[in-house]
């Protein structure tokens, strides 16, 4: 097909024109030939999706973009403006929002080559990183020094903390160390006109004008391109001890997280909960049984300090006060390998349900601590409703749950298609009606952007439509995300 002959795309009033020869030329002027995939559509395929399930879901890109630098990816914005070409930044691809899904083909650009640990600075208790550093990596780095970052997420050998700033990542760790804006001190970024902004810096406090730096955060790739990322680091924590605690059901499971807090007084690092369905699922999973018949919910509490006698003191106090809420048992895991043990049906939690079945869609609601309880019946009557397993585990501490809309393996892929956007619009109601929302720690991206109006004011839509036209005139960075397509 001639260049010529290329369909314009149209997108509401913007207009996208296709990649063509000419302009994978000057890609390649830009970032080197060898770093500039085009026409190689088996390649295409790797760039075409996340971690989300599902072909309806995957866009290929019609060009792959390697830059190295910042100057590179400055470049490539300017071009992609002049040709108003649509980009979309890519990290590790681990994504649960289909955020670095290429919605309207175009360029992906994606930032695997910047995977450089820029300096561990002691003295400030900061480490600059590139976008595309494995989150793991940066604490495997700074340990020796007796420091760690704590912005965890459960997927901290896989992600890149590039993502992780760009969703705002939280994870198992947030009860106690927050999610990843916390730490973020500072940004390089190109704007998606192509300028180059400094946002922070290695300082603590900056009150000087709008902060621009945390509108950056968890922005999901749509106001800018991260290109260097200054993080706050803690010291490292001397000891730590994680507990499993079987419940006989979910109000008295949910009960007990509260009173650690505040009777205890204790802030543990993490607080995860399974219900029956997913304790089931996990321990058949990893070929063992439950530590105890009848659980009707289970929790996962890991405390952590600069003392072992600290760390003992608190895990003491948590077991008496989780026996007394009505705990069946407790077990302690202070060793590593009984810590590995215990925490392994959790990490091991969504391998396990795809075994039950592939095709899922793991959600991401929030509801405060105390509606957890109330949450239970509405994913009970969904499931029965719509003849589908719903699993339900996560963050008990701060009410993040990954409810997990399974595809029972006998109901055919058109029913299963026909009826997820109707279970998907009842859960968020029910989520909504509990003082909840759609997404706490996956981002919203194209996968949720439909079911916006169910939890946003439309007047708070259109204001934060209106900043995206202020930082991107042209919509072509990360068209097709967060936001509803308009009418």
């Amino acid at each position: 097909m001639a260049e010529a002959d290329l369909v314009v795309q149209d997108v509401a009033e913007y207009r996208y024109r296709p990649v063509t020869l000419t302009v994978v030329t000057q890609l390649r002027a830009i970032v080197g030939e060898r770093h500039v995939i085009y026409d190689e559509p088996a390649a295409m395929l790797d760039y075409a999706h996340d971690e989300v399930a599902g072909d309806e879901y995957a866009h290929e890109p019609e060009a792959v973009v390697k830059p190295a630098t910042a100057t590179e990816i400055s470049d490539v914005m300017r071009l992609a403006n002049r040709e108003c070409i649509p980009i979309t930044p890519r990290g590790a691809g681990s994504g649960l929002s289909c955020g670095a899904v290429p919605v309207y083909g175009g360029i992906l650009l994606s930032l695997e080559r910047m995977n450089h640990i820029l300096e561990i600075d002691r003295e400030n208790m900061v480490v600059v990183v590139e976008p595309g550093v494995v989150t793991n990596d940066i604490n495997e780095a700074v340990q020796e020094y007796g420091l760690f970052y704590a912005g965890y997420p459960m997927s901290v050998e896989l992600c890149f903390i590039g993502g992780n700033v760009a969703e705002n990542a939280g994870g198992g760790r947030a009860i106690k160390y927050g999610v990843t804006g916390r730490y973020v001190l500072g940004l390089e970024v190109v704007l998606p006109t192509g300028e180059i902004v400094q946002l922070g810096g290695k300082r603590v406090k900056d009150v000087t004008g709008y902060d621009l730096l945390h509108l950056m955060v968890g922005s999901e790739g749509t106001l800018g391109i991260f290109t260097r990322i200054i993080l706050r680091l803690l010291p490292l924590p001397k000891a730590r001890t994680v507990l499993l605690i079987p419940f006989a059901d979910v109000p008295t499971a949910i009960g007990a997280v509260p009173r650690i807090m505040t009777q205890g007084r204790i802030i543990p690092t993490s607080v995860e909960f399974m219900d029956r369905l997913s304790v089931q699922t996990a321990y058949d999973y990893i070929g063992e049984r439950p530590p105890c018949p009848d659980i009707g919910a289970m929790l996962l509490i890991e405390v952590d300090g600069y003392s072992e006698s600290q760390v003992e003191a608190e895990y003491n106090a948590i077991i008496d006060l989780c026996l007394e809420a009505g705990a069946l048992d407790v077990y302690v895991g202070n060793t590593p390998t009984a810590e590995r043990r215990i925490w392994r049906p959790r990490q091991d939690m969504a391998e396990a349900f795809k075994t039950v079945c592939p095709v899922q869609s793991l959600e991401d609601i929030v509801v405060p601590l105390a509606q957890i309880p109330d949450l239970m019946p509405e994913l009970e009557h969904l499931s029965r409703q719509y003849d589908v397993l719903i699993p339900c585990y996560g963050h008990a501490g701060d009410g993040n749950l990954h409810a997990t809309i399974v595809k029972r393996p006998e109901t055919p892929m058109e029913e299963w298609q026909a009826k997820l956007p109707a279970i998907l619009e009842d859960l968020y109601k029910a989520v909504v009606l509990l003082g909840g929302t759609i997404s706490g720690e996956h981002g919203i991206g194209s996968k949720r952007a439909h079911y916006l109006p169910l939890v946003m004011h439309p007047a708070l839509i259109a204001l934060q439509r209106r900043i995206k036209r202020v930082f991107d005139p042209l919509n072509i960075l990360n068209p097709g995300k967060i936001f509803p397509q308009e009418a």
